[in-house]
């Protein structure tokens, strides 16, 4: 990826000193998770998170725009997947379960804070642990719980959407729960607004402190969500279900439409 003009660019002093405010505040976030979290309700816990992950973007410097209504309660929410910073986003403007591949737990410091959020994890590449999971999602959808995840099962690098895996969406299918599209993107903001931004992109070999550092030192990097309308499989089956979803979100991140035709290239189960 070519370099930032300087304009675009936080001195690293300044990305620094950033990066050792956000250290403190994950540490904290680790404590609270493990002297409170056990205490806490539902509810409680969905603020703290909420207020948590507001800080942490605002300790990055990422403001967050969104349009359209957060999902109700007891509904699927499928996005796109950019970065990690997606979930922070997420999490900041309505606070959901994450459904997440099982490496995220063994992430240093973040892991255990994303486990102690309530996140379900998954094995991608065991059929029976994703059964399990569906089980499990499809009773948090009936105890009125908002579960999220990314249907790509891998980030993209923000310049189109990789095809839907299907098999998650069969918690919805069953329990008849409602699907909320999201479109992720993240923007340019000062003088060239509204135009994509690299930053954030998680992809390839790049390591997580890399990216890390890549948006502490961007200057111009806002997050913006699009939240699309509730919608029930309708007699669709996942994979066709899938397939629309996918074409959805594109158009909610502002991204070209999939090339392939409805309920082809959803990337199976």
């Amino acid at each position: 990826m070519p370099a930032e003009p300087a304009r675009h660019r936080r001195p690293w002093p300044l990305a620094l000193l950033r990066a050792l405010r956000l250290l403190g505040h994950v540490l904290r976030g680790l404590w609270t998770v493990r002297r409170h979290f056990p205490r806490w309700d539902e509810a409680e816990r969905a603020r703290r998170v909420q207020a948590w992950s507001a800080q942490l973007l605002e300790l990055l410097g990422v403001p967050l725009r969104q349009q359209g209504e957060p999902p109700p309660p007891g509904s699927l929410v499928v996005a796109n997947h950019v970065s990690w910073l997606d979930i922070l986003a997420v999490d900041a403007a309505r606070p959901c379960r994450f459904i997440a591949k099982a490496d995220v737990h063994r992430w240093p410091l973040l892991g255990a804070l994303v486990a102690g959020a309530g996140t379900l994890f998954i094995e991608r590449s065991s059929r029976r642990d994703a059964l399990r999971v569906v089980h499990q999602a499809a009773e948090r959808l009936r105890a009125g719980d908002v579960l999220a995840f990314f249907p790509e099962g891998t980030t993209s690098d923000g310049h189109t959407v990789l095809p839907f895996h299907a098999n998650l969406l069969q918690a919805a299918v069953v329990t008849d729960a409602p699907v909320v599209p999201l479109g992720v993107a993240y923007r340019r903001a000062g003088d060239a607004p509204g135009r994509r931004h690299d930053a954030p992109a998680y992809v390839g070999d790049m390591t997580l402190l890399t990216s890390l550092w890549r948006v502490l030192r961007a200057a111009d990097l806002e997050a913006e969500l699009r939240w699309g309308t509730p919608q029930r499989a309708a007699g669709r089956d996942r994979r066709a279900w899938a397939a629309d979803l996918r074409a959805e979100v594109a158009r909610l991140a502002g991204l070209p439409p999939p090339a392939s035709p409805a309920g082809a290239g959803t990337g199976g189960d």
